[in-house]
C-alpha cells in the first residue's frame, strides 16, 4: 500500500501537466478559426499571445494557465520543504511583515497583482464606491489606483475550495509609480460592507517599502496604515499627498524618498501604531527627515470621521500641523487654531 501511495504521489506532477496540456489542446481545436477575407488563422493561444504581446509559446501557455487555474507542478525539493517552510514562516512572521496570509511571495506575484488590477474597472458607481461611502468617506474616488472587480478568488487556507467575491482593488506602487502589488478588500454583495470572511483584506505582490499613493509628495507627505484611514484623511485634507502602508509593519518600513522634508505619520491609536511611528521617527532622524505624528481622537481616523464628523476631526488635526502646512493644506475657514465650521 505504501508503494502504491508513493507511485501516486510521484505521478501527480505529470498528471497535472497532461491535464493542462489536454485542456489547452481541446480549447485550441474548438476555437481554431480562419478569417475568410484575409486568410489569417489562429487559436486561443494565438489570441492570448497577440493581445499580451508575447513572442514565445511558453509565455502564452503561462497566461492560459492563469485563466484555467490548474495547480503548477511542484518539484520534489519544493514538496519536501513545504512543511518545514510553513513552520519557518510562522517563526519569522513577527520579524518580517507578511504581504498576504495565503503564503510567501513568489517571483511572479508582482505580475499576478498587475494582471488582477488591470482586470478591474473604475470604482465610480460600483459596490466598491458604495462600501467606501458607507464608511463616511467623501473624498473623490476617481483615482486611477482604485478599481473594482466583481469576482475575485478567496481561499481561507490551503485544502478548502476557493470562493468568489466582489472586491475593492488598490494598486500598490513604488516611488516611480510602478505597480508592485494589489490590496484586495472583499465585499459583501448584499450590502455596502466587507465580506463576511475571517480575513476580508489581503495583499498580493511586493509590498515592502511601497504603498497605495494619493497625490505626489513634494516635500511633505502623510503616511498611514489602512486604506480607509488615508481616504478619511483625504476627505478633510484633500491637498495633502498621502500613502497607505496597509499595515503597521509595512508603514514602519515605507521607503522615504530623498526629496521628502517632512513626514506626518497618521497612526492608529494603539500599540502597533505607536511602534510604527517610533520606528519612522528613528529612521527620519538618521536621514535628517522631520517626522511628526497625526493622532486621532478615537481609535483611528475613519472612526473620527464617522463618529465625530469632518469638522470636529479637522479641528483636532489643524494644531498637529506646522503653520506653513496649515496654510498650504487646510481649508481657509479651519486655519486659525483649529476653529471652523460645525
Amino acid at each position: 500500500m505504501e508503494a502504491v501511495d508513493r507511485l501516486r504521489h510521484k505521478a501527480q506532477p505529470q498528471i497535472r501537466n497532461i491535464t493542462f496540456a489536454a485542456t489547452c489542446s481541446v480549447l485550441c481545436c474548438i476555437q481554431h478559426k480562419t478569417d475568410a477575407m484575409t486568410g489569417e488563422h489562429g487559436d486561443l493561444l494565438d489570441l492570448i499571445a497577440a493581445s499580451r504581446g508575447f513572442g514565445q509559446l511558453r509565455d502564452a501557455l503561462a497566461e492560459a494557465r492563469v485563466f484555467l487555474s490548474p495547480p503548477r507542478p511542484e518539484s520534489p525539493r519544493h514538496l519536501s520543504l513545504r512543511v518545514a517552510g510553513s513552520s519557518l514562516r510562522s517563526r519569522a512572521s513577527s520579524a518580517v511583515p507578511a504581504a498576504a496570509p495565503s503564503g510567501p511571495l513568489t517571483g511572479g506575484s508582482g505580475e499576478a497583482a498587475r494582471r488582477l488590477f488591470q482586470a478591474g474597472r473604475p470604482i465610480i458607481g460600483t459596490p466598491a464606491e458604495a462600501y467606501l461611502r458607507a464608511r463616511g468617506i467623501f473624498a473623490p474616488l476617481d483615482a486611477s489606483n482604485l478599481r473594482y472587480h466583481p469576482a475575485v478568488y478567496y481561499r481561507a487556507h490551503e485544502g478548502v475550495p476557493r470562493q468568489v467575491w466582489p472586491a475593492l482593488l488598490a494598486a500598490v506602487t513604488d516611488p516611480e509609480g510602478r505597480i508592485t502589488g494589489v490590496h484586495r478588500t472583499w465585499l459583501d454583495p448584499a450590502r455596502p460592507a466587507k465580506a463576511p470572511l475571517a480575513d476580508p483584506r489581503r495583499a498580493l505582490g511586493h509590498l515592502l517599502g511601497n504603498g497605495v499613493r494619493f497625490g505626489t509628495g513634494r516635500g511633505v507627505l502623510a503616511a498611514g496604515e489602512g486604506l480607509e484611514t488615508i481616504l478619511s484623511l483625504k476627505s478633510v485634507l484633500p491637498a495633502l499627498p498621502m500613502i497607505a502602508g496597509l499595515s503597521a509593519n509595512h508603514l514602519a518600513a515605507l521607503w522615504l524618498p530623498p526629496p521628502l522634508r517632512r513626514l506626518y505619520v497618521a497612526r492608529d491609536n494603539d500599540e502597533a501604531g505607536c511602534r510604527a511611528a517610533e520606528r519612522l521617527r528613528i529612521r527620519g532622524a538618521a536621514s535628517g527627515l522631520e517626522v511628526r505624528d497625526l493622532v486621532p481622537v478615537l481609535d483611528d481616523f475613519n472612526t473620527d470621521l464617522v463618529q465625530l464628523g469632518p469638522a470636529a476631526m479637522l479641528r483636532s488635526l489643524v494644531p498637529q500641523l506646522v503653520p506653513a502646512d496649515r496654510v498650504r493644506f487646510v481649508p481657509p475657514e479651519f486655519r486659525r487654531g483649529g476653529r471652523g465650521g460645525t
